[in-house]
């Protein structure tokens, strides 16, 4: 089974989703069998680099709301994430563009790290108050999960390397019409929407394994065993 998750590193919603759906596939007795791949997907690519401001005015600009109600917005997600294990420190957040995030992502994906770098940088954002649109905060992230860290500054100092893989899973995410984060598509067939309760998603692993998975060419009426051919072994057991 592969789920291929389109989310953003500065979206409240995909670390919650990301945490559920990791909360399924703990309990899910098939989850050796699966495989989650995680696509670039920009909120706001033309959101600024971090200048300063809080993500409390930043969303109250956006949505044309006060800063209080703004405040209150972000504590009702704040408490959504507590219910998964997530403590968001919105005060400290460093609201910035997102694209070398993805980029680092994507070069990550390259040395097997990706899961590893993915988690590192919605820690750094929601929790740590670190800027992910800076490349030595980048840089330090990397080398935690035993990337190098030259090699990385060198990949995020050219900012064509690793733009056409995120922008191809942008394309993608237009084709299938995304357009919210998180966004979760199993075996290229089925969607999850959102950051569903876990009851969701538990549901969903069953119902797509169920599903998808190989069943025997034949339905088995054999009453009795030992007595056939195998592995070019013949013999009769014998009776006790």
């Amino acid at each position: 089974m592969k789920i291929e998750v389109w989310s953003d590193y500065v979206c409240p919603f995909c670390y919650i989703g990301k945490r559920r759906l990791e909360l399924a596939l703990e309990q899910f007795p098939y989850k050796d069998q699966v495989e989650v791949e995680f696509k670039a997907f920009e909120l706001d690519p033309n959101s600024p680099s971090y200048n300063g401001e809080s993500i409390h005015d930043v969303l109250a600009k956006k949505y044309r709301m006060s800063v209080e109600q703004a405040k209150q917005a972000n504590q009702n997600v704040g408490q959504q994430a507590a219910t998964v294990g997530l403590s968001y420190q919105f005060d400290d957040m460093k609201p910035t563009n997102t694209f070398d995030a993805h980029r680092l992502a994507k070069f990550a994906e390259t040395k097997g790290k990706a899961a590893e770098v993915s988690e590192k940088l919605l820690q750094a954002y929601f929790i740590e108050g670190k800027d992910i649109g800076d490349f030595d905060t980048l840089a330090d992230l990397a080398e935690t999960s035993g990337l190098d860290r030259q090699e990385v500054l060198n990949v995020l100092q050219d900012k064509s390397v690793f733009a056409n893989e995120v922008r191809a899973d942008e394309a993608v995410a237009q084709q299938y019409q995304i357009g919210g984060v998180p966004y979760f598509v199993i075996n290229s067939k089925y969607a999850i929407s959102g950051a569903q309760p876990l009851e969701t998603f538990k549901g969903a692993l069953q119902k797509v394994w169920e599903e998808e998975a190989p069943k025997p060419m034949f339905q088995d009426l054999s009453t009795e065993q030992d007595v056939s051919c195998a592995d070019g072994n013949c013999m009769i057991p014998e009776k006790e």
